[in-house]
C-alpha cells in the first residue's frame, strides 16, 4: 500500500499575484488562505476544499505562448464544482476562452491571465466524498 494520501497543493507560477487573485477569487471564488507565511517571494494560498492552490510569483521557467489550444492536451490542475453553469458564466463574462471536454463528460478547460491550464469537472456528490 502506498504512503501517499493525496494530493495536498497545486503550484501555478503567476507574473502578478493580485491579477491572479482577481482571477481566481472573483471568477472562481476561491477563498485565500490568510495563514500563508512569508517566504521570500509574494504569493497566496488559494483553499480548494481540503487542497490548495499556490500561485507563486516568481520567474517562470516554463514557456507561455505555443502551448497547445486545448489545455486538456497539456499539464492542467482539475477541480470539481457541483454546478457548471454558473462559474463557465463567470468565465464567458470575463473573456476567458473555454473548451468543452471531448470525453463527453460536463467539463471544460481554460487557461488562467498566466496560461496556467486548469480543468473544472461537474461531480455530483455522493456520501463520502473528498471535495465539498
Amino acid at each position: 500500500m502506498s504512503e501517499v494520501l493525496g494530493i495536498h497543493h497545486v503550484s501555478f507560477v503567476v507574473a502578478d499575484v493580485q491579477r491572479s487573485l482577481e482571477f481566481y477569487r472573483d471568477i472562481l471564488r476561491l477563498d485565500t488562505d490568510p495563514q500563508r507565511p512569508d517566504i521570500g517571494y509574494p504569493g497566496a494560498w488559494l483553499e480548494v476544499g481540503e487542497q490548495q492552490i499556490h500561485l507563486l510569483q516568481v520567474p517562470n521557467p516554463d514557456p507561455v505562448t505555443d502551448r497547445p489550444m486545448h489545455v486538456g492536451r497539456d499539464r492542467h490542475a482539475a477541480l470539481a464544482v457541483s454546478d457548471l453553469g454558473p462559474v463557465l458564466d463567470r468565465l464567458e463574462q470575463a473573456g476567458v476562452d473555454c473548451t468543452h471536454s471531448r470525453s463527453g463528460r460536463r467539463a471544460v478547460f481554460f487557461r488562467d491571465p498566466d496560461g496556467n491550464g486548469v480543468e473544472l469537472v461537474e461531480v455530483q456528490r455522493t456520501q463520502g466524498d473528498s471535495f465539498p
